[in-house]
């Protein structure tokens, strides 16, 4: 269910982003969220934060949403929704690495072949992108897309630490509170111009964006991280560009070159090479 909703984010943003400026956007879904879970705070009313977690709650939100969405917006303005759906790919490999190294998760030389084919298959993806009215600058877009994914890797290692002591519920509620004071005095600066007039489309994306995705989609993956381990739960996010790529053709009618297919394989290549990994341990159990 995450999966799902994250990849029809891709498509809500484009559409938004096609009449409202991407912090407007952004910032529009945070406090869309935010203001939804100010009515769950009697359910937070008894949570006592350690002296040391705090840190780890500010880096976990400065990690996601603040660094994350600024890059995916840079990167969806640049880009497809489609070829940014499939840098994200690369995410379940990147979060293998790191469990591996914050988490003492295991990983093989397997799971490194397979990051490297995945992560050329992503620069190939890039460079065979094709300038179009959704993708003016695919190279470029696809590089920010990669840099959210580095920031989701360590959003997911905070937030698998977080869990064992804090509700998955909470922490999303973090997120969107932390994330609404972040971009709220954005709106301020002169450079972002702010909409006279609510249009149906963009407005109703922003909405869609801050109940469905920023509360359900964050929800349920946090849910999930807390229930098993970090790499497995990650390993979901392959199912995000079918969707995103199916929604895009509905309805921005995208489509890929047949080199960015030939690269598209490749990081799925990768990335089911990375799963023996998974396989290989199951059988050890």
């Amino acid at each position: 269910m995450a999966m799902l909703l994250w990849a029809s984010s891709f498509i809500a943003l484009k559409l938004a982003f096609i009449d409202y400026h991407p912090m407007v956007v952004i910032a529009g879904r945070m406090v869309v969220a935010s203001l939804a879970f100010l009515f769950l705070l009697p359910r937070f009313r008894n949570i006592r934060i350690r002296r040391q977690d705090w840190k780890l709650l500010g880096f976990m939100a400065l990690c996601e949403p603040c660094l994350y969405f600024i890059f995916e917006a840079l990167a969806l303005k640049n880009t497809s929704a489609s070829q940014a759906s499939v840098i994200t790919t690369m995410l379940p490999l990147l979060v293998t690495v790191a469990s591996a190294l914050f988490l003492a998760e295991k990983f093989s030389i397997q799971n490194l072949t397979g990051l490297g084919l995945a992560m050329a298959g992503g620069i190939g993806l890039s460079l065979g992108g094709e300038v179009s009215v959704q993708a003016p600058a695919p190279l470029l877009g696809n590089f920010y897309e990669f840099l959210a994914m580095v920031c989701a890797t360590a959003y997911t290692i905070a937030i698998k630490r977080l869990t064992s002591r804090y509700s998955p519920l909470f922490l999303t509620a973090v997120q969107a509170w932390v994330g609404a004071f972040f971009f709220g005095p954005i709106l301020l600066l002169p450079q972002v111009p702010i909409p006279e007039t609510l249009l149906l489309i963009p407005t109703a994306a922003i909405i869609y964006l801050g109940l469905a995705v920023t509360l359900l989609a964050y929800g349920f993956y946090n849910y999930a991280l807390s229930i098993m381990e970090a790499g497995k739960a990650a390993i979901y996010v392959n199912l995000i560009p079918l969707f995103t790529m199916l929604l895009g053709w509905l309805v921005f009618k995208e489509s890929f070159t047949m080199f960015q297919y030939s690269a598209g394989l490749l990081i799925f290549f990768g990335v089911g090479l990375s799963q023996g990994f998974w396989l290989k341990r199951r059988g050890k159990t």
